[in-house]
């Protein structure tokens, strides 16, 4: 399997093959905001580096952390260093996993279970990391010879690590990890619990009793991305839930608090890449 230096192209290959692509990156890309796409993503530090934002919660990043993100979380690497950042990303197509699953076996578990205990950062231990690198190489220099098969194989493998890894990881009741401003957490909860309804810099300021230039500024000291960017990007992803779900594009719009039809098409098509009727007739068939 061929091992992408660009996630962009990764994210491609995933969704023409419909399974799933690799990408060893060491250096940051052209800076993505909030963004979210059709595919999972398993990434992997192998450097380390400052802070992810995934929805409202903020990881700090270490060597060997693992983040799992499923494809209606909006997410964005935060306060990245100058220096080389080296990681890997997994892009897969959720029906792939879905399909090597078993009625005894759900590969697709720790993508779909988003429960109380669920945390997206899975902290690897040396031996975990091994293993982890290992499976990656194994599919990455698969060539000749039922080279499909042992890419699968190790997959599947992997999968298996990821979601034994997983559901322990949501076992322990470890203390809140992601800290930053209190009044930035305050927002960001704000914001999700409030997503439906007509949001704005200024509603926020005032509900806050905070200027509109100074709230502006924490938010984006602290997540690295503007206000209306956010929850731009947030109300899209409540959409592809609606459209997969099989409501209406209709009632995908208005669930998701876009104030008017216009700006709701225009901004899912730019962040998915198609129209919402186009991506709801994809995901029905």
């Amino acid at each position: 399997m061929e091992e992408f230096s660009s996630c962009k192209t990764a994210i491609e290959r995933c969704l023409s093959t419909k399974a799933f692509a690799i990408a060893h990156l060491y250096q940051e890309e052209k800076a993505m905001d909030m963004h979210i796409h059709d595919c999972y993503e398993l990434y992997y530090s192998i450097s380390g580096g400052k802070q992810f934002l995934i929805d409202n919660r903020f990881y700090a990043i270490a060597p060997g952390d693992l983040f799992i993100i499923n494809q209606y979380e909006s997410h964005k690497l935060t306060q990245i260093d100058n220096s080389v950042h080296e990681r890997i990303v997994l892009s897969i197509h959720p029906d792939y996993v879905k399909h090597l699953s078993t009625p005894d076996t759900n590969l697709d578990y720790c993508f779909s279970n988003r429960g109380d205990g669920f945390r997206h950062k899975v902290s690897l231990d040396k031996s975990a990391q091994s293993r982890f690198l290992y499976y990656v190489s194994k599919m990455t220099s698969a060539r000749g010879y039922a080279h499909d098969i042992v890419e699968r194989a190790a997959f599947m493998e992997l999968m298996v690590l990821i979601n034994t890894l997983s559901n322990a990881n949501a076992a322990q009741a470890a203390p809140v990890e992601y800290k930053y401003s209190r009044q930035v957490e305050d927002i960001l909860a704000y914001i999700n619990q409030n997503i439906s309804l007509g949001i704005t810099v200024e509603q926020l300021a005032a509900h806050f009793f905070l200027s509109e230039s100074y709230i502006c500024r924490i938010f984006k000291q602290a997540t690295g991305t503007t206000i209306n960017k956010y929850v731009t990007a947030r109300r899209i992803s409540i959409a592809k839930a609606h459209l997969n779900e099989g409501d209406s594009v209709g009632d995908a719009f208005e669930k998701s608090g876009f104030g008017d039809y216009s700006s709701f098409f225009k901004a899912f098509t730019k962040a998915v890449g198609v129209s919402p009727k186009k991506y709801a007739n994809f995901s029905v068939s």
